[in-house]
């Protein structure tokens, strides 16, 4: 699907909801968000469930479940914004109804395991936001760029990103829908309903604590499926607190570049989106311009 559904952008005094659907976070992390959104001019509310806790997630599966739905069903919401990832979305996937949700749409919010309710809702022809969580809102400070970038695009400014070059880029122009996520979790769905890359994709990877044996694992995954064939760009992000395997032959990234080099599209390397505080809100389902050129790589919404 091509044509996805924005939500509408949001104005001072709008009301946004703040939901746990994967980890448990704590309460002060919580509250802490609640002021940067307040300074935002945006009013929120917490989930009934948000600082409940059920071993390492944030309650039980049907305390998340009903807190995200109803967040999803409330027509005065704007905005959806997830507390922190980890691990437990995918256990809601499946329940989450759309009939009240399609009469007032909203903005999914966040990144990591929140990866699996992107494609949830893409897969029903929404956008939604890849972007620093309420925990980040809380402890990032007040002029970081990632938050920045997300107030931006949730008023409706959306931004043209730059980046250094780096030495394994390949060179290109591209125009396409760009998608993507925590590459472990967007694994995670490969041959499900909600594994959905169309032709002219602009695709973003990025993950966390993943060893380069298990990366180069999924990227041939998405090679051998031929998903990568499909893609007309491809933007590897930041990969984060792991140690090199040097029974590979290569550092990661170099592994990743072999396994792309026969493909014509442009190819960037180091952007600035994952497990880092420079976490760039990426708008899930926009069309986009990609140009990696020698001295400056562009991604255009």
């Amino acid at each position: 699907m091509d044509n996805f559904i924005f939500p509408s952008y949001l104005q001072e005094g709008d009301k946004v909801a703040i939901v746990s659907p994967s980890g448990k976070i704590d309460k002060n992390l919580l509250k802490g968000s609640q002021e940067r959104l307040a300074s935002w001019g945006l009013q929120s509310i917490l989930g009934k469930h948000a600082a409940a806790a059920s071993g390492k997630y944030a309650g039980s599966i049907n305390q998340r479940l009903d807190d995200f739905q109803h967040a999803m069903d409330a027509p005065d919401v704007k905005a959806i914004f997830c507390s922190r990832g980890g691990y437990g979305a995918v256990h809601i996937i499946e329940q989450l109804r759309f009939e009240q949700f399609c009469k007032s749409p909203k903005w999914l919010i966040g990144f990591s395991d929140i990866t699996a309710l992107h494609n949830l809702f893409q897969y029903h022809g929404f956008a939604s936001i890849h972007a620093p969580m309420a925990r980040h809102l809380s402890v990032e400070p007040e002029d970081n760029a990632g938050t920045l970038s997300l107030r931006n695009i949730l008023l409706g400014q959306l931004p043209t990103y730059n980046c250094a070059p780096h030495k394994l880029n390949k060179t290109g122009e591209a125009k396409g829908i760009i998608k993507g996520g925590n590459l472990a979790v967007f694994y995670g769905l490969r041959g499900t309903k909600y594994d959905i890359i169309p032709e002219n994709t602009i695709l973003y990877i990025e993950d966390v604590g993943e060893r380069p044996h298990a990366i180069e694992r999924m990227m041939y995954n998405l090679k051998l499926g031929g998903i990568l064939e499909r893609l007309s760009g491809l933007i590897i992000g930041q990969f984060t607190e792991y140690d090199e395997d040097l029974s590979l032959g290569k550092p990661l990234y170099e592994a990743i570049a072999d396994i792309v080099k026969e493909y014509k599209y442009p190819v960037c390397f180091d952007f600035p989106v994952g497990h880092v505080a420079q976490n760039m809100a990426i708008v899930n389902g926009a069309p986009v311009e990609l140009t990696v050129a020698s001295k400056v790589v562009e991604l255009k919404f």
